[in-house]
């Protein structure tokens, strides 16, 4: 029989007698015959493996996304890679371009990098499915959060509780997250004190002793690892949440109801913004419409590190 014969058999296809198939597969069986993987992505054209790529995998709300895609491409026989960018733009642009060369189409988190430039990478990365932020022009689909209704969400609950000083613990001034979020927070009317920080534990903890001397009745923090920061670096000044200060997150990670007190926060749909990239994606590599834009709107969870605000002079 000829190695086109052996290849259809292999590979699934009806095209071949039943009979002969069976000898196939039998002769498979006895020499122990494994397809070479390799071989098998040249012939068809795809790897059966996919990307993502995220700026920073110690926090907790992209792997959650992470737990959302990979289940579901698993489920659909693919496999996934991951990178990480650490933050760093460059990096992720040289990631980003080696990923999409090796693999059959990339899911981006992209938060930081400029619009302009994105959209020049564009061609050379699709298919792909961007997350955290739309990008107008791209004719790739796009999975983003309403970061304007979950600011506008948690102001709203804080002017509840007479609160009209706020403190904003800035995430990366180049994140769209970040300037979506403080668009929000300087429309709400309140005196805002704006305190530059970053998106980590260690960065919240650092800004404790600029937020006691801030004279704000609540901290907004740009993500629930900057509130967990701040919130063990208010303990240790020795000021008391909420009776000093109230404090609320962002993105509602599987460790925010856990802390002490227990994370007000708004929360977004992590694992369905993982599974949601996948069907995307594995539209545009069948080359088949990848399906509109979504803008999911985070939830508001009210817990205890947010209360009345207390009296100043």
């Amino acid at each position: 029989m000829s190695r086109a014969t052996v290849s259809r058999v292999m590979n699934g296809s009806a095209t071949v007698a039943p009979e002969l198939a069976a000898r196939v597969r039998a002769a498979a069986e006895a020499l122990d015959y494994q397809p070479s993987v390799v071989a098998r992505s040249l012939a068809l054209g795809r790897t059966g493996t996919v990307s993502l790529i995220v700026p920073d995998l110690g926090n907790p709300m992209f792997q959650g996304v992470l737990r959302g895609l990979s289940q579901a491409v698993s489920a659909d026989g693919c496999r996934l890679l991951v990178s990480e960018s650490a933050e760093n733009v460059e990096e992720e642009v040289v990631l980003a371009i080696e990923a999409r060369r090796r693999t059959d189409g990339l899911v981006l988190a992209s938060p930081r990098m400029a619009d302009d430039r994105l959209l020049a990478l564009a061609d050379k990365l699709a298919p792909f499915v961007l997350l955290h932020r739309e990008l107008p022009g791209c004719a790739m689909p796009s999975l983003s959060v309403d970061n304007t209704a979950g600011m506008e969400a948690i102001v709203a609950h804080l002017i509840g509780h007479g609160h009209r000083h706020l403190a904003y613990l800035a995430g990366p001034a180049a994140s769209t997250s970040n300037r979506e979020r403080l668009a929000a927070l300087r429309a709400s009317g309140l005196t805002l004190t704006e305190l530059a920080c970053g998106p980590r534990f260690d960065d919240g903890h650092a800004a404790a002793p600029r937020v006691a001397g801030s004279g704000a009745t609540a901290v907004v923090a740009f993500n629930d690892m900057v509130a967990f920061g701040l919130l063990s670096g208010l303990h240790e000044l020795g000021l008391r949440v909420p009776e000093d200060v109230s404090v609320t997150g962002f993105d509602d990670i599987p460790f925010a109801r856990f802390t002490n007190p227990p994370l007000t926060t708004a929360s977004i749909p992590k694992n369905e913004l993982g599974r949601q990239a996948w069907t995307r994606l594995r539209a545009l590599i069948g080359g088949e419409p990848g399906g509109y834009n979504v803008r999911y709107q985070p939830r508001l969870l009210v817990r205890e590190s947010t209360g009345p605000a207390r009296r100043t002079a």
